[in-house]
């Protein structure tokens, strides 16, 4: 068991089977933890209604050089853990510091005893694959662990070109880099978490949009095979990935892009992030990065063309908003300005991502939303077409494997978008209103049930009643809701984008 030694000012206690037996709440300041891996310093975060959490942050759980498979860290003298380390290199300047270094975790474990190592809840934070951060605050652990009973980790990688830029002449592992950097964190957590409080045999993976698709990625991957046990996606699946030869041509549209003769292996950072500017030769808009067939370390596409064997034994929980892309498309932007049925089905045609008449979808959607506007209608249409649909053929792929256990949920609560469903599980809406915690708790209730039973609590999904969890102010479970929308769109095959 790890040796804590208590900061000045608070008063060292007995670690019980596992679990952190810390001074009262209002006492803590900082305690260092040993791991195999090192001696981290970690401080309180404070929760209302509970004694809180221990929070260590920018802890180090791999290094890497440019394009190559990550090296786990060995063991490591005392360092702080008390701030969030740099995140991978992207566009914008949302989230800073950024570097190439980017391989940091946080983990949050609650601040009581426990008798019996806790449940351990590992965030991958959304954004594609190639921008976002867990250090963004609605990622926060400490409400999650401390009124959930579990120990939360978070966890930043390789992005983008950094991650997923295929050069597999000069780097075997280079297309699928960031999922080899999540594995590594995942090997981490199962040396190391037994000393913050958690159990390494009960790893539930959560993510959200492209944390999801990472989820999904990892069920078909060999090497992350006996890493975690339970898998929850949030809008975010990996039907398909990207095939070797459009992988090839988006690395040499990048590579025209950062210029003739300007090496990718040593050119500077930014000349990277730059170069992602470059159009997709085959989605068109910036070029897209993501997961590779590379027969190296993803030898199968992660569903299709069934549920990947390797994790028919891991229940999964699969959910999406009712109004994902109410995030994507602004009001005043060339989809939605001026939008009326007369040019609903131009603005829809090259959304839906799936090729299919579009007058005939807009005829059929306003047969059975007679009240709504445009604007509704091309929400209704464009989630049910490109965001709700890959959840649809994983959850279906699932039901047809003997043995596998999934559930499904759909968030209605206040006609969610894309995104408003991390708040909700984390407990960290700013200023939230009594209803939004009530919907949150409901959320982060069904969650952790899920993480420490392998059953959220209602019933699995099938392919005959299909059961779904709908999370509202009144939730409840329904079976094949929007079943009609599901089977206009199955008529025409679903091609994940970026494959």
């Amino acid at each position: 068991m790890a040796a804590m030694s208590a900061a000045s000012g608070w008063t060292r206690r007995a670690i019980v089977g596992g679990g952190l037996a810390l001074a009262s709440a209002p006492a803590m300041a900082a305690m260092t933890t040993e791991t195999p891996a090192g001696r981290y310093r970690g401080a309180h975060s404070p929760v209302a209604e509970t004694g809180g959490a221990m929070a260590w942050k920018g802890i180090r759980y791999a290094r890497a050089r440019r394009f190559q498979a990550p090296t786990e860290v060995a063991g490591a003298e005392q360092m702080p853990a008390n701030a969030f380390g740099p995140v991978c290199p992207q566009v914008g300047a949302r989230y800073t510091p950024q570097s190439e270094d980017c391989l940091f975790l946080n983990v949050w474990a609650p601040a009581g005893a426990s008798s019996n190592p806790r449940p351990v809840m590992v965030y991958f934070h959304g954004g594609a694959y190639s921008t976002g951060s867990v250090t963004d605050p609605i990622n926060d652990g400490a409400a999650l662990a401390a009124r959930g009973d579990v120990v939360v980790v978070t966890v930043n990688h390789r992005l983008n070109a950094f991650g997923y830029l295929y050069l597999p002449e000069q780097f075997p592992d280079s297309g699928n880099a960031g999922q080899l950097d999540l594995i590594a964190a995942l090997r981490w957590i199962r040396r190391n978490i037994g000393d913050l409080g958690g159990d390494p045999g009960n790893v539930t993976l959560f993510g959200q949009s492209g944390g999801g698709a990472k989820i999904a990625t990892l069920m078909a991957m060999p090497a992350a095979a006996g890493l975690f046990h339970k898998a929850i996606t949030m809008s975010g699946q990996q039907v398909t990935a990207s095939g070797p030869l459009n992988a090839a041509r988006r690395a040499a549209a990048f590579q025209a892009k950062l210029g003739a003769g300007v090496d990718p292996a040593v050119a500077p950072a930014t000349m990277l992030v730059e170069a992602l500017g470059a159009a997709d030769p085959v989605l068109g808009g910036g070029v897209y990065m993501g997961p590779v067939l590379d027969l190296t370390n993803l030898l199968r596409h992660p569903f299709w063309p069934d549920a990947p064997p390797q994790s028919r034994a891991i229940p999964m929980l699969l959910g999406n908003t009712s109004f994902e892309t109410r995030a994507f498309y602004q009001p005043g932007g060339r989809q939605l300005s001026g939008l009326t049925f007369d040019n609903l089905a131009q603005r829809i045609a090259p959304e839906m991502r799936v090729d299919i008449e579009p007058n005939w979808v807009v005829a059929q959607f306003r047969e059975r939303y007679r009240q709504a506007d445009a604007p509704e209608l091309f929400h209704r249409i464009v989630t049910a077409a490109r965001s709700w649909r890959g959840q649809v053929e994983e959850a279906d792929a699932r039901a047809q494997q003997e043995g596998a256990r999934s559930w499904v949920y759909r968030l209605d609560f206040g006609d969610a978008k894309h995104t408003d469903d991390i708040g909700l599980s984390f407990g960290t809406i700013p200023g939230a209103t009594p209803a939004q915690a009530r919907m949150s708790a409901t959320v982060m209730a069904a969650f952790t049930r899920f993480a420490r039973t392998g059953d959220p609590g209602w019933e699995p999904y099938g392919l005959g009643r299909r059961a779904t969890m709908v999370f509202d102010t009144v939730s409840r479970v329904e079976g094949d809701p929007r079943g009609w929308e599901r089977e206009l769109f199955a008529r025409v095959p679903y091609i994940q984008p970026g494959s």
